[in-house]
């Protein structure tokens, strides 16, 4: 029964993105290709690909990648539609990070050394920024960009060889986010919160585009962030020192992979002249074990808010973390070996399809519902 559906869901994925392929060999071959990125292989490239599909060469899924006609980005708008088909609820949350995949040489797209939070530390890498999904039924990826630094922009040749559009120009992590997080607003993707670490946090120019879109946020930031409040400006730090011992809370936010996460929790209201019905807070998270060890996060949001939302929702970051295990682990995420920008897209779209295939199956299974039909 559980085969029946994961085969079923795969079918039903497949024949979701197959209008985007022009020709009948890349679109069967994109079934083939996805259904080897979750299969036991030790590596996911294309040799093994290929040779799980019966196919002499890796050349194939290569074209895949490199040159076929296709819509990548359709692709990508079908593979977060599907997600918030199988996930979607009115109180998701959307998530923004970045992943580092460690990369040998010079010549693939957006590469050079540069700090990889996976590795934690500067690696010769390239880095892409992602958008997830993340609500009580489930979470997958929904968005990429791939980041390519200021010195990549300014050398056009090195550019062209890596087949870099000419109008791509350098854009910040924080901006790539805004612009992922409009496609998915513009695509009427149902959530309530965005959170991301102090990475985005500490980018205010991102707070105000959320709040002008009145998006609600939690977002991390350092200690030294200044913020504004009745009494003018105060670091962040200095806030949460004022606070009484009564206003920290102990609350589980969900499981980690050490068991519960669980910390204590308070939060203080910042900013002047709030809008209707809408608040600001500084957020701050401290240590069971180690009380000096505190995070920090700014948050807009419902008024209504309850010190248990904003908490919840700093602690659904984590999700994408959860993603970017799963898709590394269980759909070939870091195993390409391609150095082209369409390569790069390529793949990690059609990695992304199945992570948002197994989040899908896993939906319908724990449901325990028949397979919908597929949309038309």
């Amino acid at each position: 029964m559980v085969v029946d559906v994961v085969v079923a869901e795969l079918d039903r994925l497949h024949a979701r993105v197959a209008g985007r392929f022009g020709r009948a060999e890349p679109r069967a071959r994109v079934r083939a290709y996805v259904s080897g990125l979750v299969a036991s292989l030790e590596r996911k490239n294309g040799w093994t690909l290929a040779a799980r599909a019966g196919e002499s060469s890796p050349d194939g899924m290569q074209r895949l990648l490199r040159w076929a006609d296709w819509d990548v980005d359709g692709v990508r708008d079908d593979v977060r539609d599907y997600v918030v088909e199988q996930l979607g609820r009115p109180g998701g949350v959307l998530v923004l990070d970045d992943t580092g995949f460690v990369k040998k040489g010079v010549r693939s797209a957006g590469v050079q050394r540069q700090y990889s939070g996976t590795a934690g530390r500067v690696e010769n890498c390239q880095i892409g920024t992602f958008l997830a999904y993340a609500c009580d039924r489930g979470h997958a990826l929904i968005d990429r960009e791939l980041y390519l630094p200021e010195s990549w922009i300014a050398d056009r040749n090195r550019c062209r060889a890596a087949g870099i559009p000419e109008e791509v120009e350098f854009t910040t992590k924080p901006r790539q986010g805004m612009v992922m997080l409009q496609r998915a607003m513009d695509a009427g993707v149902p959530f309530a919160w965005v959170t991301a670490d102090e990475a985005y946090g500490q980018a205010k120019y991102l707070r105000v585009w959320l709040e002008q879109h009145d998006a609600a946020y939690v977002l991390a930031t350092k200690c030294n962030d200044t913020l504004i409040t009745a009494a003018g400006e105060q670091r962040a730090d200095d806030l949460i020192a004022t606070l009484p011992a009564r206003a920290w809370r102990r609350l589980s936010v969900g499981a980690g992979a050490h068991g519960p996460r669980t910390y204590d929790w308070a939060r203080i209201p910042i900013r002047i002249g709030w809008a209707p019905g809408r608040g600001h807070w500084l957020l701050a998270r401290r240590k069971i074990a180690d009380p000096t060890e505190i995070a920090y996060y700014v948050c807009y949001g419902p008024r209504r808010s309850t010190l248990v939302d904003l908490a919840w929702t700093a602690g659904s970051r984590w999700r994408i973390e959860e993603c970017f295990a799963q898709a590394r682990n269980e759909a070939g995420l870091d195993h390409y070996q391609v150095r082209s920008w369409r390569a790069w897209y390529a793949h990690v779209t059609l990695s992304m399809l199945a992570l948002a295939w197994l989040a899908g199956t896993k939906a319908q299974i724990t449901k325990g519902k028949p397979v919908p039909a597929t949309s038309t």
